[in-house]
């Protein structure tokens, strides 16, 4: 079977390639999946840098979210079907034919949805409703976010929106306001604007903005802890831009804020059952009515991955790039 592999860390356009690999069999309580598509995700990207939490072992496959049809069961398997579609958003080495995936972790996807939305439903999405539940947003509440023109920052809108709950998504370029409108996102500040604290205060007017979430790291970790409230918390999500948060001891002391780490996989993995299937469900809900958009920027095939990654990090893109073999 194909699959895309890495023999050095480095930059993912010049490090994978297309191998050959022998197509796996299922264990007890594993699945065979024929993979669909599979979508480029940062982290994916980081880990074939070698700078993410998790360094594989060399040569490694890579990817970690795919929409796939069920190809063979392993021993002891009961719920799942030959044939059936199912997402899966914890199975490394996911962008290859064919994967092998624990059942008990895999999402059946209603025939209602399709490939392309299915195909990114696990990794993002449930990480973006997973921030809502582990901050404790409630309706009427303010979040202020960078990033907000990434997909998680346009995800995190539309599930705060649909809740009742005010997103404030702050931007680096005026034209990613004007891009956020058309996808129907408002409340969307510039901070390449001299005046972006006041339209912040302008669209708060006076609330108490009580969580922040920083996905960009720098001195942008600090914008957005300076405009919570006392008592607010600051999450971080990411660092596109720095490995370091630049905050003020002013902001954490006189605000008595709070300042913790969110990694969805970890927060997953504690989440009990019931949670997390009421969460896939509501996702599904909201794709399939149309209130969570999941757009998708390009589809490559595995031998066109420098094209696909290079699509991937193209600033200013809409959607996600997805792998198909």
């Amino acid at each position: 079977m194909r699959t895309l592999t890495h023999r050095t860390f480095g930059e993912p356009e010049d490090v994978l390639e297309v191998t050959e690999r022998p197509t796996p069999e299922p264990g007890p309580g594993q699945v065979r999946l024929r993979v669909v598509l599979s979508p480029i995700h940062n982290h994916d990207l980081w880990t074939i840098r070698g700078t993410y939490g998790f360094k594989p072992e060399l040569p490694a496959a890579s990817g970690t979210e795919a929409l796939g049809v069920i190809d063979a069961l392993g021993e002891g398997v009961e719920n799942l079907t030959v044939g059936q579609r199912v997402a899966t958003g914890g199975t490394f080495g996911a962008w290859s034919e064919f994967i092998v995936a624990d059942a008990a972790g895999l999402i059946p996807v209603p025939e209602s949805l399709e490939d392309e939305s299915a195909a990114q439903l696990v990794s993002m999405p449930f990480s973006t409703i997973s921030l809502l539940q582990f901050l404790g947003a409630e309706k009427g509440d303010w979040i202020v976010q960078n990033a907000a023109n990434g997909a998680v920052g346009r995800m995190l809108a539309q599930l705060g929106a649909a809740r009742g709950i005010n997103v404030i998504g702050l931007v680096r370029r005026t034209a990613g306001v004007d891009e956020l409108r058309e996808q129907g996102i408002e409340n969307v500040v510039a901070t390449d604007q001299d005046d972006w604290r006041e339209q912040v205060a302008r669209l708060t007017d006076g609330a108490h903005v009580a969580f922040g979430v920083d996905s960009v790291g720098g001195s942008s970790a600090g914008d957005v802890l300076s405009l919570l409230g006392e008592g607010g918390t600051l999450v971080a999500f990411g660092a596109m831009n720095s490995p370091v948060m630049e905050i003020r001891s002013g902001d954490v002391i006189f605000k008595q804020a709070t300042v913790k780490g969110f990694w969805g996989s970890k927060v997953i993995q504690t989440m009990d059952a019931a949670t997390r299937g009421a969460l896939f469900g509501e996702l599904i809900q909201r794709v399939t009515e149309g209130t969570l958009t999941l757009p998708v920027a390009g589809v490559f095939d595995a031998a066109d991955a420098a094209d696909a990654v290079r699509a991937s990090n193209t600033a200013g893109r809409v959607g996600k790039v997805l792998f198909k073999f």
